[in-house]
């Protein structure tokens, strides 16, 4: 029996910086990923993970639904919209391409799993640059994005708290759960559930598109939101196996 794919995008980063001693500069360049704790767990889950990291969505992301369907569920993960709306054909050189927001949200509705997890470039985040509350995956979310900087900075630590833990998404999860350090905050919507909430806002929400089933996830799968306590935690794992379930399930 073959596995399930899933298809995750973003959680990666270059570092530019500058270093200025008295008269003299210079410049050095690094490049980070925060992708493993989540690909491990999927994989552990029984998933085969496909990972584009940042600077490789703009070309490799799919641009069809024949391509897209290949997958079981979506993961975008601290990726912003103008990363799939902006590649080269249209930025440089002024061509119509297919809107890949779109294509998610036609993915879901036709039955395909699709998370969204928080950052500082998901759901509207930093100075709302992400800008998803203005693209398709606004119709496909569970909750409602932010016109503003959605950003609950943290970093004092909260406390997730469970609201229904009959829900398969906390499955066989029990105690006390890790700090995390913040969260995209987001507003419920009537026609899905909260599942876990952190300072009453919700931390994960779940609904359904068309015949497809949508999670949010509003913290870090990774450092910094998600404390080191958090990607260690016992139960790290069997919550992210718990949510590629359920999203992978789709209402055919």
């Amino acid at each position: 029996m073959s596995k399930k794919k899933i298809l995750l995008a973003g959680e990666s980063w270059v570092t530019h910086t500058t270093h200025i001693k008295g008269m003299d500069t210079f410049v050095t360049c690094s490049y980070g990923e925060g992708s493993k704790w989540l690909i491990e767990a999927l994989e552990e889950a029984g998933y085969e993970v496909t990972y584009i990291p940042n600077h490789l969505a703009p070309t490799q992301f799919p641009f069809t639904m024949e391509e897209l369907q290949e997958y079981a569920g979506v993961i975008l993960s601290d990726i912003g919209s103008n990363t799939l709306l902006l590649n080269d054909d249209v930025f440089m050189r002024g061509k119509a391409v297919p809107d890949r927001l779109k294509l998610i949200r036609d993915y879901v509705k036709a039955g395909g799993g699709f998370c969204m997890v928080g950052g500082y470039m998901s759901f509207t985040g930093i100075d709302a640059k992400a800008r998803y509350n203005q693209t398709a995956i606004a119709d496909v979310l569970p909750v409602k994005m932010l016109d503003i900087d959605d950003r609950c900075e943290t970093c004092d630590g909260v406390v997730p708290v469970v609201e229904n833990s009959s829900s398969p998404i906390v499955k066989n999860i029990e105690g006390e759960w890790p700090l995390l350090l913040g969260y995209n905050k987001t507003i419920r919507r009537d026609d899905a559930e909260v599942v876990v909430t952190v300072n009453g806002d919700p931390l994960i929400a779940v609904g359904e598109y068309g015949k497809g089933k949508t999670v949010v996830f509003t913290s870090d799968c990774a450092p910094h939101w998600g404390t080191m306590e958090f990607v260690n935690w016992k139960h790290y794992r069997t919550l992210w196996a718990n949510i590629a379930e359920y999203m992978c399930q789709s209402n055919k």
